[in-house]
């Protein structure tokens, strides 16, 4: 049996570090902590935020990331949200999007319903799944240096991309961001698509 590893990044930080040098990416993030945090580390109309749709984020990801070849499409979710679409890394996987990374912030629970466990904190490995779904690269992150390691391919690297990052369960101050879905939409395409979006 394994050895269970100590968990240390603090799952805001980490977004920060994701986001900091973004450049033009396109983001879909899953429902509560990964839309907060987004939020919290700077809003932007590139921001494709979910209030609900649980288990679709990475499926939104893929759609997107089809549709815009040209961008570079980055989804952050949590480990429960994923547990809920687990199909979509086989369907990522069979159509092999180059541009398209998934990130799971995983701290083994699901935050929105009461911190109940997740199955990642007995023994499901993610990032196995999306290796076995022929994803180009995964791997479960740990550490800060890890994560340093891999930003540049959440952002650059041959895709699909998947990382699990182990994330604590410490709580930090709740950032919301829009809630009005119609107008994130309409704001995200607007962004993208420019005039375009109006025709």
């Amino acid at each position: 049996m394994a050895m269970k590893r100590k968990i240390v990044l603090e799952r805001r930080e980490v977004m920060t570090q994701i986001l900091k040098d973004r450049g033009d990416a396109l983001l879909v993030t899953g429902l509560g902590s990964p839309t907060y945090d987004a939020a919290a580390a700077g809003d932007h109309p590139f921001n494709f935020y979910l209030w609900g749709a649980m288990g679709g984020a990475a499926m939104i990801g893929l759609g997107l990331a089809l549709a815009q070849p040209r961008r570079r499409v980055l989804v952050i979710t949590g480990d429960g949200e994923l547990l809920m679409g687990l199909g979509s890394l086989a369907t990522i996987g069979v159509a092999r999007p180059r541009n398209l990374a998934v990130i799971v912030l995983d701290n083994q629970h699901y935050g929105e319903t009461g911190m109940q466990p997740t199955h990642t904190g007995r023994g499901v490995e993610l990032a196995g799944m999306a290796r076995a779904a022929n994803f180009a690269a995964a791997a479960t992150i740990y550490t800060m240096q890890q994560l340093k390691t891999w930003i540049p391919k959440f952002h650059r690297g041959l895709g699909p991309v998947f990382a699990a990052i182990k994330v604590t369960t410490k709580p930090v101050p709740m950032t919301l961001p829009l809630r009005d879905g119609t107008h994130i939409k309409n704001r995200f395409r607007e962004a993208l698509l420019g005039d375009a979006a109006f025709e």
